[in-house]
């Protein structure tokens, strides 16, 4: 049985022919590479000989990188994308629900929690934008499949929805209360989804499953 690799996010697919196109980043069969089987193993065995190389002080020589690649490097061998996506995915769901429940309860303290929570979202996003294109363009070779295209627009869409319901809330405080109060909650509810949409694609392009 042959053993192909997607050029794009690595994925590893055995048998007689690549797959039409790459169940991960969507890229088509032209993509893939026939490639050895002892070679996956001879990887995974190269990577731990280096990795204790390095341990023992015995570093094989390196092509010269500036400081600012170096530091490229390091963001995306640590995940720098994935772990900070966690903020904005996990601070945007509180508060759309803070929104909501402001809107249904009208409580002002809940609308100004949700402001504090989104404006915590805005000054994480530059970086999360930051190392999300880093990673697309040195990890996955600025690949715009199908999958990546989606996966932008969902995180174009969340930090501008993200912008406009700060900057709404900010002009107008009592817009919970106006006739504009549902059209504000669906920009929120759009902008959670949008998150969610981005976040899934992102663990599976992480996780290859």
């Amino acid at each position: 049985m042959k053993v192909w690799q997607c050029s794009v996010c690595k994925y590893i697919h055995r048998g007689d022919k690549p797959p039409e196109k790459c169940p991960i980043c969507n890229v088509p069969a032209s993509k893939f590479k026939e490639i050895d089987e002892t070679s996956i193993s001879q990887k995974r065995i190269e990577v731990k000989k280096t990795a204790a190389g390095s341990a023992a002080g015995n570093r094989e020589p390196l092509v010269e990188q500036s400081n600012l690649q170096k530091i490229y490097s390091l963001l995306i061998k640590h995940h720098a994308h994935p772990v900070s996506t966690h903020t904005p995915n996990g601070i945007l769901p509180a508060a759309v629900i803070l929104w909501i429940a402001a809107w249904i309860f009208n409580y002002d303290i809940l609308s100004k929690a949700a402001l504090i929570n989104m404006i915590f979202v805005v000054i994480a996003l530059p970086f999360v934008v930051f190392t999300g294109v880093l990673e697309w363009q040195k990890k996955y070779n600025s690949a715009l499949t199908s999958l990546f295209k989606i996966k932008i627009l969902a995180a174009t869409i969340t930090c501008i929805m993200c912008i406009t319901s700060i900057v709404w809330y900010l002009i107008n405080p009592d817009v919970l209360l106006s006739p504009d109060a549902l059209l504000f909650i669906l920009i929120n509810i759009i902008m959670v989804a949008a998150a969610g949409i981005a976040g899934y694609i992102g663990g599976k392009l992480v996780f290859k499953d």
